[in-house]
């Protein structure tokens, strides 16, 4: 759930009309990446679509997905998608102390970067100690490491030339999973700009690696390298010559030259160009399920389905009672609504999930109740006592009534001042299954007299909002997930970069007057400082057990619904292990190309 963590991205919605059937297939054929081919012979590579173009290059100032950085950086240790194991990538290995409070990685022998530069112990230092620990730099990945009521950062330092130590000053039991498999940077190529400051005495690092810079500039250590990016068209990377990992017999992985990711309009322009052979592999939306899967033969393709995805999707409201310039961010009207837990949870009551998965997922999804994924062993069941919200109108309007709204001879929801209870509810426009969540919502909340103003924004305005001038009320959104919770502790904590429903102004922003902290936020960010110093597996579950009830029952985010993590993938790949933690090219290495 890191944002690392990281915000699922969607784009302008493109709307298929019969008249403009003409100029769709021109535009396909102009956008196929089977036609952007080297001069020389066509050579081994996998196309795929992503949504929008990418934000930035430097991979410490980044919080959306998808993003360039899997393919071309690797941390100390990796994960295995298929076992949720971790396994070595830059280190070889590792010894962790009796006590828990050190580890010493031992990094593989003759590492270089994308460059030909090599990749040492001083690298590892430089990343962690001047970029991720550099309160100077506003970055997300700094939060995940933060431990203990101190919120103390690890210590890294040199043992020898191969050697680096890590040291937490409590027992931090994310601490191999979460804190060292961070991508490692290169010193030599940035330096410079982390010691060097701007007029504003802020380091250059900050305007570092845009994605203006020159690909070819951009040095890496992983999988691949960046070769070209053409704006709002494609992004292609090509394979690292300098990459560690060989074969069986020896030879260079990995198998497939290059990789192009083609930026698309929207969802319906990636399934048309899946359809004619344009792309690989394409994600798999409710929508088009049954259309592909009939033709999954004569495509030749599969569809892959992980089971429940491990993400997040939520509606959330701003409960931030602060001012910028005397000004309140939100109403003060409607943020007593909002920061009264019986509104949240009438209109939880109020959303008819079952038939958002019947509709607009064709059954193809599950009810969500928790911010921890199903596949973590931290995952509180309903079964296991977890909270629900299912479907129930007199439940909603009688929380409703006891808050002390009241209703009109209309049916239109008042608050106790007689104010008509109307807010906006803000989703990224383009994607067919938000958009159809939201006018859902919109719907469901008219029955128990709230107005809802449906609004999806371009991404670009909709983040900025979110983020930085903090003008918004009421949004749907979602988040990522993983295995280990800890990876959303900046989600939870106070303090933490992605804590959007009460979000405290970053670096750089300006500041809020008289911002104020829940005592239930509180102690769900305690929780996470508990849970995570706590060894005992038992012991540690329970804490995240609480969590789950705290967040359900306070409701900082109203869960939706958890699709399948479904995906379309040609036959002429194997290797693919899928799954919905890492989809269907998590081992990009080791698949090959079999035609």
């Amino acid at each position: 759930m890191a944002f690392t963590s990281n915000i699922i991205t969607l784009i302008k919605r493109f709307w298929i009309l019969i008249i403009l059937a003409a100029f769709t297939a021109v535009t396909v054929a102009a956008c196929n990446p089977a036609n952007f081919k080297s001069s020389a012979a066509q050579i081994p590579q996998l196309v795929t679509s992503i949504l929008s173009d990418p934000k930035t290059f430097n991979f410490a100032l980044s919080s959306e997905s998808p993003n360039v950085f899997g393919y071309i950086y690797e941390g100390l240790i990796t994960e295995n998608y298929e076992t949720g194991e971790v396994e070595p990538a830059l280190a070889e290995s590792w010894q962790v102390s009796d006590d828990k409070l050190k580890i010493v990685f031992t990094l593989r022998d003759g590492l270089k970067w994308s460059d030909g530069q090599p990749l040492t112990v001083d690298d590892v230092i430089f990343t962690y100690n001047e970029i991720y620990f550099n309160e100077a730099i506003p970055t997300d990945i700094r939060d995940v490491m933060r431990i203990g009521e101190s919120r103390k950062l690890p210590t890294v330092s040199k043992v020898d030339s191969r050697r680096v130590e890590f040291t937490v000053p409590e027992p931090f039991a994310p601490f191999l999973r979460s804190s060292t498999s961070a991508p490692i940077l290169p010193a030599h190529a940035l330096r410079e700009s982390v010691q060097k400051k701007d007029a504003e005495g802020k380091p250059t690092f900050l305007q570092k690696w845009g994605v203006d810079t020159p690909p070819n500039q951009i040095v890496g250590n992983g999988i691949y390298t960046l070769e070209r990016y053409d704006t709002s068209e494609r992004v292609v990377f090509r394979r690292n010559p300098y990459y560690w990992r060989k074969g069986a017999k020896g030879e260079q992985q990995p198998y497939i030259e290059r990789i192009v990711w083609q930026i698309v309009e929207s969802t319906d322009t990636s399934l048309l160009q899946f359809r004619s052979g344009g792309l690989d592999s394409v994600g798999v939306s409710p929508d088009y399920f049954s259309l592909l899967k009939r033709q999954e033969k004569q495509g030749k393709f599969k569809i892959y389905n992980g089971g429940p995805a491990t993400g997040t999707s939520f509606v959330l409201f701003n409960l931030n009672k602060g001012k910028r310039n005397g000004k309140p961010l939100i109403d003060p009207i409607k943020s007593r609504w909002f920061n009264t837990v019986e509104f949240r949870q009438a209109v939880a009551y109020a959303i008819d999930r079952q038939t958002m998965i019947n509709n607009t997922f064709r059954g193809l999804g599950q009810t969500q109740d928790s911010p921890i994924s199903v596949q973590s062993p931290y995952y509180l069941s309903p079964k296991e006592g977890l909270k629900v919200y299912d479907y129930n109108l007199e439940k909603a309007k009688q929380l409703l009534l006891k808050a002390g709204f009241k209703y009109n001879t209309q049916g239109q929801l008042l608050d106790a001042q007689g104010n008509r209870v109307r807010f906006t509810l803000l989703t990224n426009a383009g994607n067919k299954i938000r958009e159809a969540m939201g006018s859902q919502i919109q719907q469901d909340l008219s029955k128990i007299g709230i107005q809802v103003d449906f609004t999806p924004l371009a991404w670009n305005t909709y983040t900025d909002k979110l983020a930085n001038t903090l003008d918004w009320e009421a949004s749907l959104l979602g988040l990522t997930g993983g295995l280990e919770p800890n990876d959303g502790a900046n989600v939870w904590s106070p303090e933490g970069g992605l804590h959007m429903f009460n979000q405290k102004p970053q670096v750089g922003q300006k500041p809020i007057e008289g911002w104020e902290v829940s005592p239930w936020e509180t102690k769900i960010g305690q929780l996470y400082i508990q849970a995570a110093r706590e060894l005992d597996e038992a012991k540690r579950k329970e804490i995240y057990a609480e969590t789950q009830r705290i967040t359900q029952e306070n409701l900082p985010f109203i869960y939706l619904v958890n699709p399948y993590a479904l995906s379309a993938v040609r036959d002429r790949f194997s290797g693919i292990k899928f799954s919905a933690l890492g989809g269907a090219f998590w081992n990009l290495y080791e698949i090959k190309i079999v035609e």
